[in-house]
């Protein structure tokens, strides 16, 4: 035999094995399939398929692969590419292929190698659009980035107030149709991050921590993992919708390059940049920070490596460019926007609108606040006759949950809300057409003790109310806008943490944002910058950990619009997806494989 496997029909196993994870060191020998174990497929989805003899002492000679009791490449249309990552690995795999009608799929594989014999069976479901009551045109996903129960709670205490215990008013995202807890664990982990979460909104399909859009397969190069088609890349090939992605992180973060890059690992700014200016997957609409990544590397504050400049790549793709508040206004009613506001994240709102330091605005003082990159994002995907796709982000909200700000996340909830009115005002001039989702992607450890009230001479934990000492904050919004007049009242929430560093508390807010902790040596330790009349908490995480990190709990999805009456109970992560598939009754089966161009 010359070595080149072959490829056989092997009997199906009954029973099917639950899929494995990545293999640690000393690792045995194993076989994995990609996608795994008891995934969910929507019929006429494009995906890469993959399966990997890992750690075996010899090359193998026989492959046995089959789906439904067919060949591998039978079942297909396609062969399988042979490929030996390492000396001590095989795989095969087949780009760019689909399940074409719904049921549950068995695969099945047997890996000989030398005197070692690997066997694994894996199951899939594939289903097709339920179509709701009402079919929507248009799907507007808001997604508060960590924005975890006890969060929207402190933006309703802060924004609305409450009297004699009944709240003046509920937020906009809390009055809406549907009421829903979604999980947020990932294929291997019960905790996970925002690119992780976000693919599964925007896939259907689960992944690991810093993936989006891929299952993790076992090569070093982050961009050529097995694919999962997503949202984007749907609507875009079988209506031809418009899209628009919309945040306050940089574009090329976790939650907005969710929603259609391809990668295993999300920090790949540049490669991701890529991603967005190719044609299949193209947003029309594109709002937030992040120009760091397009700037080329002669321009102060760019992250690039070369002198590309990627706003005359968009410039010359139809798309105009607004780089300021003013410039945003000014743009008319174009096709293609592409705004950028920051060379990196944009500033909070806090910063952007009520400390307004140069120090920390440096000289991105006429930023835009969230809802008015919504409207203007609304104003012109409506022009779509097929519809359209808008994902807005509150992404600071978890970016200031990590140094424990609880301020600067709940007025950032509160900025987001606004974009939420906007959208609900939106949809209710337009038809009534317009499903319209609320949610976050993973928690925070932020909880609501009660108040804190140094009215008495108390300080520190001691001036810490609870129960009846805690009465209500006094928070006053006589504008009306949404935003109490003053942020450092006499009696605020008083709010801790379930998990952190070393850090210290005073209750108080900052004038800017200080980090919790600085490095020494090794550790990270509790920064004194924080220490004025502030009391040390002392840490219940690794000190090698610098901030508070993201934690497992449920978090709250709130819905009005055509299908949103599907949540109504506790689902898994991925079920978004489908949701939104069923709202709109796509039909995955027609237009061209988003990945043709791409390979």
């Amino acid at each position: 035999m010359d070595g080149t496997p072959t490829l056989v029909i092997q009997a199906q196993p009954t029973a099917p094995r639950p899929a494995e994870s990545r293999p640690s060191a000393p690792a045995q020998p194993s076989l994995r399939i990609l996608p795994i174990h008891q995934a969910k497929f929507l019929a006429g989805a494009r995906f890469d398929f993959r399966i990997e003899a890992n750690h075996v002492s010899a090359r193998p000679t026989v492959w046995e692969v089959t789906v439904a009791g067919k060949l591998l490449e039978a079942f297909f249309g396609t062969p399988g590419k042979i490929t030996n990552t390492a000396e001590t690995s095989q795989e095969q795999t087949l780009r760019d292929v689909a399940f074409t009608e719904p049921g549950t799929y068995t695969v099945s594989a047997k890996v000989v190698a030398g005197d070692t014999t690997l066997t694994k069976t894996v199951t899939y479901e594939v289903v097709t659009a339920r179509p709701t009551a009402r079919q929507a045109k248009n799907v507007i996903l808001f997604i508060g980035d960590g924005m975890s129960l006890p969060i929207r709670t402190a933006a309703r205490i802060v924004s609305r107030g409450l009297t004699e215990g009944k709240y003046n008013t509920m937020l906009e995202m809390d009055d809406m149709d549907a009421y829903a807890a979604v999980t947020t664990s990932g294929m291997e982990s019960i905790a996970t991050d925002s690119a992780n979460s976000a693919s599964a909104y925007a896939t259907g399909h689960k992944s690991v921590v810093n993936a989006m859009g891929v299952y993790p397969d076992n090569t070093p190069d982050p961009t050529d993992d097995p694919r999962v088609e997503s949202i984007v890349e749907l609507v875009k090939r079988t209506r031809n919708m418009a899209v628009g992605l919309v945040t306050t992180t940089e574009i090329q973060d976790a939650t907005p390059a969710a929603m259609f890059a391809h990668t295993r690992r999300r920090a790949e700014y540049l490669a991701i940049m890529d991603q967005y200016l190719n044609p299949p997957q193209m947003a029309d609409v594109i709002m937030g920070g992040g120009s760091a990544s397009l700037l080329p590397q002669s321009t102060p504050g760019s992250r690039r490596k070369d002198n590309r400049d990627l706003f005359k790549d968009f410039e010359a793709k139809g798309y105009t460019i607004a780089t300021t508040r003013a410039e945003l206004a000014a743009t008319g009613s174009p096709d293609k926007l592409l705004g950028l506001f920051h060379l990196g994240n944009m500033n909070v709102y806090l910063d952007k609108a009520v400390f307004k330091k140069a120090a920390v605005l440096k000289q991105f003082t006429d930023q835009p606040m969230l809802w008015e990159m919504t409207e203007k994002a609304l104003g012109l995907l409506e022009k779509n006759p097929n519809g359209f796709f808008l994902m807005v982000e509150g992404g600071l909200i978890d970016k200031q949950a990590h140094p424990l700000d609880w301020q600067r996340t709940v007025w950032d909830t509160i900025e987001l809300d606004k974009a939420v009115g906007v959208a609900k005002k939106w949809a209710a001039a337009h038809g009534q057409n317009t499903l319209i989702i609320v949610v976050a992607d993973h928690a925070h450890s932020m909880s609501i003790t009660g108040t804190y009230w140094e009215g008495d001479g108390k300080k520190g934990r001691e001036a810490v109310r609870v129960y009846s000492e805690a009465q209500f904050p006094d928070y006053r919004d006589t504008e009306g806008d949404g935003f109490p007049d003053k942020v450092d009242v006499s009696r605020p929430l008083a709010i801790h943490w379930a998990n952190h560093p070393d850090y210290y508390a005073s209750y108080k807010v900052f004038d800017e944002p200080v980090e919790p902790t600085v490095k020494e040596g090794e550790k990270w330790v509790a920064n004194k910058q924080r220490a004025s009349d502030g009391e040390l908490q002392p840490g219940n995480l690794p000190a090698s950990v610098n901030n508070e990190v993201h934690t497992v709990e449920d978090v709250p999805l709130t819905a009005s619009g055509p299908g949103a009456e599907q949540f109504h109970k506790t689902l898994d992560n991925t079920e978004v997806f489908f949701a939104i598939v069923n709202a709109l009754g796509l039909d995955a089966r027609q237009g061209k494989s988003p990945f043709v161009a791409e390979r």
